[in-house]
């Protein structure tokens, strides 16, 4: 080991100041189950400043040391006397100055507390892109990485009358990321979803999940509960609308059971949710639950038994106004869209959103694919970028299998067919189906565009092959759609997980100007005169529901959107095409 020179300065001189902090990974294993629990807020604002330099974590600014032998030091911060920033938002979006800013910046807050005879206490952070670091009251608890999954730190014992929050964020696009550095959406940063504060008894419910067994008939539950804080006990479950009131023994931390019941089946059309409610000890956590089956059967989709052609559209988690940091009303407002487009799926595309946006779904009735980054060419021989992605995966599947409307899990997008790339996304999908065997796994593959084939190794591993494929558009020979097609005898169900073309909002001309209305319904009315005619295909998500920021698109038509949008960004403008989805999908 080299010694260090006796003037080395440790915040100015060492490259490595980040190793410090490496030890306390945050990860699947901190999530506990938060449905149906009081939690209090800790949105609102908070106090914020760009760090370009990561001088805060260089420099330990949260140590908050100002004094030294008596006398005072110079510091380079005042945290309380910084500006304002909503929390949750996206930087991006509260400042024209911040617009593009990527690199770290710091939040920090004071909150009271008061006991109320809770035993142990939890912070949780909705989402935080990319790389979050948590400190409370001058104390480092840990780091999260992956930028759209929630997260959870305990605070136990580590609170005080008056408590110091402080977070460094850091949205840099890397190459060992998931994504990696090369995406094709705008890299909103910020502390983006909500932040609260959760009290809970000495041992509670760390996890739960509920869903019809598969194959039973639709005649039979199975429940599963994880405890922390005790090896052993009754839990105990409950459905009073199914007259369900069942003990569960938990033995080393576990337990589960498989109930006799006949619920009313969640559908699109009929979208019946149960009031759940799970107690164990002192604890109790509530849900809204839908009960329903999904199972692939040769080239068939089968909800509930019978079979289902998926009318889908993808979508981003955007806003002009917000960015990621969509609200609820914004969330409600794309899906009413979609089911104005005669829409039962939606593909939410390509990381996980909000958990809201599952939670609505189930209420109002839409089936949702839900995906983790695994974008384009992301380090697929690097073990530490498959651990990154996995705990992402594990992150969404523990946060939203509950939820009915979710179908479909997909492990990535658009991935060339490497050797490495099969590995890992092979593990990633064995994964999927050890966490949940009750859906399907998919990912939206790229295809063979010189053979004009669907052909991708990793299909051996999907329930449904999701085919992005853009036809008319990309590929410019659109003939070659048919032949793709007539070349192509998968035994498994086909999901167009995407196809489209770029147009932007009221810009007129003839179907052969790229760009234009025209040529986007020119596009669009080819692709479902041939989609409607191939058997295995069951199902579609043109790309995209409405235009999104993009920094890699600069033509005059795009000016750093993608506008393949079938509405415009601010979706205030339904494009020619909406209407060619609205009646294909009637027409099914």
């Amino acid at each position: 080991m080299t010694e260090k020179p006796k003037n080395f300065v440790r915040h100015i001189h060492d490259p490595d100041y980040e190793s410090q902090y490496r030890g306390k990974p945050i990860d699947h294993r901190s999530m506990i189950c938060d449905r149906g629990r009081d939690k209090e807020s800790l949105n609102g604002w908070w106090n914020f400043g760009i760090d370009q330099y990561d001088t805060c974590l260089r420099a330990r600014w949260f140590e908050e040391k100002d004094t030294e032998d008596g006398r005072t030091l110079p510091v380079d911060y005042s945290f309380d006397e910084w500006e304002k920033i909503r929390v949750p938002s996206c930087w991006n979006t509260e400042r024209e100055r911040y617009f593009l800013y990527e690199g770290s910046a710091i939040y920090t807050r004071k909150f009271r507390y008061v006991p109320r005879g809770e035993k142990r206490v939890f912070l949780k952070f909705g989402a935080a892109n990319y790389e979050a670091k948590v400190f409370l009251n001058r104390e480092y608890l840990g780091f999260h990485k992956g930028g759209s999954t929630p997260f959870y730190v305990e605070v136990t014992g580590r609170l005080q009358p008056q408590n110091r929050i402080l977070v460094v964020v850091n949205n840099t696009r890397k190459r060992t990321g998931v994504p990696c550095e090369n995406t094709d959406w705008f890299n909103y940063g910020g502390l983006y979803r909500d932040v609260e504060l959760i009290r809970l008894p000495a041992a509670f419910i760390k996890d739960f999940s509920v869903h019809l067994v598969p194959g039973s008939g639709f005649s039979k539950i199975r429940v599963t509960v994880t405890v922390d804080g005790a090896d052993s006990g009754t839990a105990a479950f409950a459905i009073e609308e199914l007259g369900i009131r069942h003990s569960i023994t938990v033995t080393g931390g576990f337990g589960s059971a498989e109930i006799d019941a006949r619920p009313g089946l969640w559908s699109p059309d009929n979208p019946k949710l149960y009031d759940v409610r799970l107690t164990f000890g002192e604890d109790e956590v509530r849900d809204r639950i839908g009960f329903r089956e999904i199972r692939v059967q040769g080239a068939d989709i089968l909800l509930n038994g019978e079979k289902i052609y998926l009318k889908g559209i993808s979508a981003h988690e955007e806003s002009v106004k917000n960015g990621k940091a969509v609200s609820e009303d914004e969330i409600r407002e794309n899906f009413r869209l979609a089911k104005e487009m005669n829409c039962n799926f939606m593909r939410l595309a390509h990381y996980p959103h909000t958990e809201r946006a599952a939670q609505i779904a189930d209420e109002i009735g839409l089936l949702l694919w839900e995906e983790i980054p695994v974008f384009w060419a992301i380090e697929f021989e690097n073990e530490e970028t498959y651990q990154d992605a996995e705990n992402q995966l594990t992150e969404l599947v523990l946060r939203d299998r509950n939820r009915a409307s979710v179908i479909i899990w997909s492990v990535g997008n658009e991935n060339a067919d490497t050797d490495a790339r099969y590995r890992f996304m092979s593990r990633l999908a064995r994964r999927a189906k050890e966490l949940d065997p009750s859906r399907l796994v998919s990912a939206a593959c790229m295809l063979d565009h010189v053979n004009h084939v669907i052909d991708d190794r990793l299909a051996a591993e999907l329930d449904v092959i999701g085919a992005n494929q853009y036809y008319g558009w990309y590929q410019t020979n659109f003939d070659d759609l048919i032949r793709l097609f007539d070349n192509s005898k998968p035994a498994k169900p086909v999901i167009i997980s995407e196809f489209g073309a770029d147009a932007k909002p009221g810009h007129r001309g003839t179907k052969d100007e790229k760009g234009t209305e025209d040529c986007q319904l020119d596009i669009y009315r080819k692709q479902v005169d041939v989609l409607r005619r191939i058997p295995y295909v069951k199902g579609m998500s043109p790309w995209i529901l409405y235009d999104f920021r993009c920094p890699r698109r600069l033509h005059f038509t795009q000016n750093y959107y993608n506008t393949k949008g079938l509405l415009s960004a601010d979706k205030t403008h339904k494009k020619l095409a909406f209407d060619v989805m609205r009646e294909f999908y009637a027409q099914i």
